[in-house]
């Protein structure tokens, strides 16, 4: 094994043991072919099976790629007529005084500005499109928003029209508990589920797949909706989801999205992507450690797979992200950034 790929697993390894995860993987294609595959631990805090090419993981918040993908059909197939279509267009069960300017980009780029109180009603933080946070409201209503316009689940639309066509035998929302499913850990004294939301949250939570075919999700995004010389989803489809979708922002330090995906512009201090991943990069990531990351520059895809809940750095967890990405772009080939370009 080349001395570079051996050093990126080690520091998989090692943050896996720092975060008390029980599993990880890492798969990594380039020219559309695996290159690096890696698999370690069990599917659990106790007695359970050895991770394998198999192992399905809880993907927690990388399912918003997925449902990215649902919207750009949407927006592809004129069910939207723009992103800047204001929300209220089309869901009138919401406090319109509230939702007052908020689109249909704001809520798929993070800059809409509503949070929720735990007794379920919902606020504003602060006026649409003039900052960024990261909150779950928008996946609710933009979930809603799609079965209103197709008056049946994202998840339906992306079985048959993706997942069949690309043969995915182990990418499902899973209600049920088996020997495939890497359980969550929350903490490593409790026992793990393999479960992080209710079964009828109606977000399409609870999607799990194999290291692979979380990969091949992200070459076929690289590939612009081709695989294996088929166009399996609209090129258009694909640029909408990974193009930058976002505002300008005052505040410089704020991220760049497509729909739902980082996207490199420029290094930004609140990026999950590091500095020295080259422009036109994005990347996914879920709280239970799932990160794929997609390189068109040098056709690259990393997978990189946990089964803890919450990254780890604590606040500082963007940094642990960006030096992943960072030790990855040095792994592969891909020409280091220079001092004057680190944040």
């Amino acid at each position: 094994m080349h001395p570079s790929y051996q050093k990126l697993l080690s520091y998989v390894s090692e943050i896996k043991h720092l975060n008390h995860s029980s599993a990880a993987a890492v798969v990594v294609m380039q020219n559309d072919q695996i290159i690096l595959e890696h698999y370690e631990g069990v599917h659990g805090n106790e007695h359970s099976n050895l991770i394998g090419i198999d192992s399905m993981f809880n993907i927690a918040s990388a399912r918003k790629s997925y449902l990215a993908l649902a919207i750009g059909y949407a927006l592809y197939e004129k069910k939207i007529h723009s992103l800047d279509d204001c929300v209220s267009k089309y869901l009138k069960n919401y406090d319109q005084q509230i939702f007052q300017g908020t689109t249909i980009r704001h809520l798929m780029t993070h800059s809409h500005g509503l949070d929720e109180r735990d007794d379920g009603s919902i606020y504003r933080e602060f006026a649409a499109g003039e900052s960024w946070a990261y909150r779950g409201i928008n996946i609710r209503i933009i979930t809603e928003l799609f079965k209103y316009l197709y008056d049946y689940d994202f998840t339906q639309l992306l079985k048959e029209r993706v997942f069949m066509p690309l043969g995915f035998k182990s990418t499902e929302w899973s209600t049920e508990e088996s020997e495939a499913l890497v359980k969550v850990i929350d903490y490593p004294e409790q026992k793990a589920t393999f479960q992080l939301y209710p079964y009828d949250d109606g977000m399409g939570s609870n999607l799990h797949t194999t290291a692979r075919e979380f990969a091949l999700w992200g070459n076929l995004h690289l590939n612009m909706g081709r695989h294996e010389g088929i166009q399996v989803v609209p090129e258009d489809v694909i640029r909408l989801c990974t193009s930058i979708q976002s505002l300008q922002y005052d505040d410089g330090r704020l991220p760049a999205n497509g729909l739902f995906w980082y996207v490199q512009e420029k290094a930004k201090e609140r990026s999950e992507i590091g500095e020295c991943v080259p422009k036109g990069s994005y990347q996914i990531l879920g709280n239970t450690g799932p990160l794929l990351l997609v390189v068109p520059e040098n056709h690259l895809v990393v997978v990189r797979m946990y089964n803890k809940r919450y990254n780890y750095g604590g606040k500082n967890y963007l940094h642990y992200l960006r030096e992943f990405s960072n030790r990855a772009s040095d792994a592969f080939t891909i020409p280091s950034c220079s001092k004057m370009h680190r944040l």
